[in-house]
């Protein structure tokens, strides 16, 4: 047993062993000022080899690691000598400065460097190779990460999370703690996305009432964003006033109160749909008021039909040696006529070649046309399967963040419309309303706009489903695609879609076709099936390669969820080698050669062709890359995505996920050669028919499920998707309301 007793270390960093970037757990080398070297552990936000610590704590003995001082408290003591300043800069901790360059400016300046870098860092430079440009930008990132380190320190100390930092910094500046302190509810700021129970208990600690309308607002605020995770445009408003009366263990009158004040200053929207009184956030309700008009508007719109029209859909019958069915036909006459036109349809029913007519003949009306899709993933197979270029929604409006606010802005709206004759829009179930409402506001009058999607796939991550709405509501242009064409009725892959789809389960005896159903005895005979399939039986028996796999899951937690599988895909897809660098993060350990997915949209990471033909930014949810360098000196991890190379430095990487296996959600807008999918016990909301009907629509050749057939026969069965609370549907029936 370790001595309990608290005590006071004060020493200098000589060796950062670990951090954890998200919480700021680390693991330090502590040389004291009697010159033993300890080793420190606890919640030290961004550590700096050079760097001094006054670290209160005590002992303690680890059953791996030995003796070690666990810190609960630390100050941060700048460094004083040369040789520490110097060891403090070589370390990286300030961008821009690597050991030569830490070498001259210590050299100029002494014992009075960091002081020059904090206050007059336009001296540095004096230094040799330090332009006026370089100067402003190392001393900002100075100031930068003494904010930073303080702020998180202040996190740390009212375990508030340490990601929240960054993002309170940049909204707030030095004053954020100051902020905080008035109101801790600022941090509940829709940017920020903190944890309520974690500012809720944090204000409590600072005397906040529970009844202080402060806390009330914040509640009542947090209950409608946290239902924008479960998809829902508004709540009703009795529904939302009970929520948040029971968040808050408060009397309903008192969010009565609160409703009204949020109401007063426009923080809320209050309106009536089918004699229902709701409440919104107000961009969700700009966004779905404005879908609805829009929509409404392009749908009058009509044009002349093309002179010759027989003609051009004869010669695009030509060209893509295919004879069109009636409800194809009628698609593509559509297109040429209306201002708006949906068309679905499940796998097997021609929405491909559907696209590839009408691009034929709006080539031979002479008219522009852009493609798009939601996803980079999406849009690239739009790519593949039409020859014509595509790009992501987001980066067809423009999308950047405002370094000012940190939000996200298009470029393309009314006042900067896109400059084409038609749009086509596909995978259009991903789409959610505010997505919807940018995209409505970018295209220009007298454009055709043609939405294309399955609306039995999942719906969108983020709130509203616009397109299944559309097609609900009767009012606008539709084409159904409804006829499996011969060759996609020898798929099983296929045939299977629409069992599912129907409530019938998938056939799972037939082993000479697309589809296979291996079943398991227990949960953890799903991973080590799923491994071996994926190393040596899939390109040993089938020739289908590992990186043309995808290890599909309806879950992340569990023997059978992405977390373990990935671990395990690893250990036999890229193991540990001495050629290969590592770098540990959270539970996982990044390797070279690994296969990543990106999982926010982050318009700022910088990438460049691997051709050097071109640079750019943005890399976007969904995008899937391979690890190609670790650099563990520059803290750098460079991952390629396809034909762009970007690089994160690794406070960046709780922005990537392995992607060896992912979940459901996560494949949505992707195809794959071969997907592998495991059905195990989880949760009855992801046992459902969305999941089971989508995960088999992403495989293109050959499709694997490895679990049991209870479970198959339970999604099959769950036809309950959510109820979502949306209004598009009723507004597009009743405009006038």
């Amino acid at each position: 047993m370790g001595d309990m007793e608290m005590e006071i270390l004060q020493g200098t960093v000589s060796a950062v062993v670990f951090q954890n970037y998200d919480n700021g757990y680390a693991v330090l080398r502590l040389r004291c000022e009697n010159s033993e070297t300890v080793t420190v552990v606890g919640t030290i936000p961004l550590p700096a080899v050079g760097e001094r610590l006054m670290v209160t704590g005590k002992w303690s003995t680890h059953s791996s690691y030995g003796r070690q001082f666990e810190a609960e408290f630390l100050e941060r003591l700048m460094p004083q000598t040369s040789a520490d300043i110097m060891a403090y800069l070589s370390g990286r901790v300030i961008k821009g400065i690597g050991p030569k360059m830490a070498a001259r400016i210590v050299s100029h300046f002494g014992e009075q460097t960091l002081l020059v870098m904090e206050r007059e860092p336009e001296r540095l430079s004096e230094v040799s190779g330090i332009s006026d440009t370089r100067a402003t930008s190392i001393g900002e990132a100075f100031q930068l990460q003494v904010g930073m380190r303080h702020l998180m320190e202040f996190f740390a100390l009212h375990q508030l999370p340490a990601e929240l930092a960054m993002k309170t910094y940049k909204l707030y500046g030095d004053a954020a703690v100051d902020l905080l302190y008035d109101d801790p509810y600022l941090l509940m700021d829709e940017e920020l996305d903190a944890p309520f129970g974690a500012v809720d208990r944090f204000a409590i600690e600072l005397g906040i009432s529970g009844d202080d309308p402060r806390r009330i607002d914040a509640g009542v605020l947090f209950e409608l964003r946290y239902n924008l995770s479960a998809g829902h445009s508004f709540l009703p408003e009795d529904k939302l006033a009970d929520a948040a009366a029971q968040l808050l263990s408060i009397d309903l009158a008192c969010v009565q109160q609160s409703i009204e004040r949020l109401l007063n200053v426009q923080r809320l929207v209050r309106d009536t749909l089918a004699g229902i009184t709701v409440c919104y956030l107000p961009a969700l309700h700009r966004a779905e008021v404005y879908c609805a008009k829009r929509l409404l508007s392009l749908s009058e719109s009509t044009f002349s039909a093309p002179s010759g029209l027989e003609k051009k859909l004869r010669h695009a019958e030509q060209v893509g040696n295919i004879t069109y069915s009636a409800q194809q036909e009628q698609a593509l006459r559509e297109s040429a006529c209306k201002g708006l036109l949906l068309i679905t349809g499940g796998p097997g029913t021609g929405k491909t070649t559907i696209l590839k007519g009408i691009l034929s003949l709006y080539d031979q009306m002479g008219l522009r046309c852009m493609l798009a899709a939601p996803t980079g993933r999406a849009a690239k197979r739009l790519t593949e399967v039409t020859g014509q270029e595509a790009s992501t929604i987001h980066r067809l409006l423009g999308a950047g963040i405002d370094p000012h606010t940190g939000k996200l802005f298009f470029s393309r709206d009314e006042d900067d419309p896109l400059k084409t004759d038609a749009l086509i829009i596909d995978e259009m179930s991903m789409v959610d309303v505010e997505l919807m409402g940018s995209l409505l506001l970018a295209v220009p009058d007298g454009t055709r706009l043609i939405l294309v999607g399955d609306p039995d796939q999942l719906p969108p991550v983020g709130p509203g489903f616009p397109f299944n709405d559309m097609l609900r509501s009767g009012c606008l242009s539709a084409v159904r695609l409804t006829e499996i064409f011969r060759q996609a009725q020898q798929s099983l892959i296929v045939i299977n879609a629409h069992r599912v789809n129907q409530g019938q389960l998938p056939q799972l005896r037939d082993v000479k076709n697309d589809f296979f159903f291996l079943p398991v005895r227990s949960e953890d005979a799903v991973g080590q099936t799923i491994v071996s399939l994926c190393t040596t039986r899939l390109p040993k028996n089938m020739g289908i390669q590992p990186d043309q796999i995808q290890v599909l899951t309806p879950t992340k937690r569990g023997s059978a969820g992405t977390a373990n599988l990935n671990k395990l895909l690893q250990a036999g897809l890229n193991p540990p080698a001495p050629d290969k660098n590592e770098r540990q993060h959270g539970d996982f350990v990044f390797r070279e050669g690994d296969r990543v997915m990106q999982i926010r949209n982050n318009y700022d990471i910088l990438w460049k062709k691997t051709d050097g033909s071109a640079v750019g930014a943005g890399i976007f949810n969904g995008d899937v890359g391979t690890v190609q360098k670790i650099d563990r000196s520059m803290e750098l991890m460079r991952v390629l995505f396809d034909d762009r190379e970007a690089e994160y430095d690794f406070t960046q990487l709780n922005e990537l996920e392995p992607a060896y296996a992912i979940t459901v959600h996560k494949s949505q807008g992707s195809e794959y050669r071969a997907v592998v999918l495991a059905a195990w016990n989880s949760s009855p909301y992801l046992l459902s028919r969305r999941i089971l009907y989508t995960a088999i629509t992403r495989a293109k050749e050959l499709l694997v499920i490895v679990g049991r057939e209870e479970t198959v026969a339970a999604m099959t069965q769950n036809a309950k998707s959510g109820r979502r609370y949306t209004g598009l549907k009723l507004r597009l029936q009743n405009p006038e309301d």
